[in-house]
């Protein structure tokens, strides 16, 4: 097993039963994200992809909040005078792993949002496959209030996920909502008592890994994809898929499946789940 324990200043990774938690560390700063933590992030996301260990990541924040957005004075007081090319760095590792990487990220991903949520996070928080909000968390677009539109991909995430009015009244407003109020807006999939919260993400994460992790990776990527294609390219996607799936996987997932419905007749879709080979 992987020894993650001090290896970055900014992140801290643990795997336990097949989940990585992978836990944002700045408490003192919101969990802001830093050209620092971008960098680190990188690191981290590679390096759990490799590990057999871990077939699931959890992403949250340490403290009271999942993350604050863009550490503004790292990335825009302390960058003042310095060449142009160092601001298009500190832009592409921020891009880097908040969407490129994690997005189509090879296992699968959960953000588990425990607290302060704003700004440049929702580009992270909407690549994780899957999402649950503690009811108090509190999420915003607060970046009209200091009169700036909102940075990176924000606007693109939160168009794709929250739905055309909710998006635009937060962009220009920049009130708060709440864990509960994104459950109703399909920002994150469920929210629940703070208390509660690991534990349902631990649950989530177990029944993420009850499935066949390579047809689980393509058919994330499928359906993502597919929402940016014409319904003919979709379809030709789609397919290539499949047969990529079947050619990949050594578990014989289909196979296997196949024989259990029709053979064996141990499973009922919708009722029993396909039984995975150890």
């Amino acid at each position: 097993m992987a020894n993650y324990e001090g290896r970055w200043s900014t992140v801290k990774v643990e795997v336990e039963d097949g989940i990585a938690w992978v836990t944002l560390n700045r408490p003192e700063k919101r969990n802001a994200m830093s050209p620092t933590l971008n960098r680190e992030m990188i690191e981290v996301l590679e390096a759990v992809e490799l590990d057999d260990d871990a077939q699931v990541l959890v992403l949250t924040g340490a403290g009271e909040s999942w993350s604050a957005g863009m550490d503004l004075k790292e990335y825009f007081r302390e960058t003042d005078g310095k060449p142009e090319i160092f601001q298009e760095r500190m832009r592409r590792d921020a891009s880097q792993w908040q969407w490129k990487l994690l997005r189509m990220y090879t296992k699968a991903t959960i953000a588990m949002v425990n607290g302060w949520c704003f700004g440049g996070a929702f580009s992270p928080l909407v690549a994780c496959d899957l999402a649950i909000a503690a009811d108090d968390a509190v999420f915003g677009l607060s970046e009209i209030n200091w009169g700036i539109p909102p940075g990176n991909l924000v606007s693109k995430a939160v168009a794709d996920t929250m739905g055309h009015r909710a998006a635009l009244y937060y962009v220009m407003t920049g009130d708060t909502w709440t864990g509960k109020e994104a459950a109703e807006m399909g920002l994150v999939n469920k929210s629940v008592p703070r208390d509660q919260l690991k534990e349902e993400t631990r649950k989530l994460a177990e029944k993420l890994l009850e499935k066949n992790p390579v047809v689980l990776r393509f058919a994330k990527q499928g359906f993502k994809r597919c929402r940016e294609l014409s319904w003919e390219q979709a379809e030709d996607y789609l397919y290539a898929k499949v047969d990529q799936s079947n050619g990949r996987d050594p578990e014989r997932g289909r196979e296997e499946g196949l024989k259990q419905f029709l053979d064996e007749k141990s499973i009922k879709p919708g009722l029993q789940t396909y039984k995975r080979k150890k």
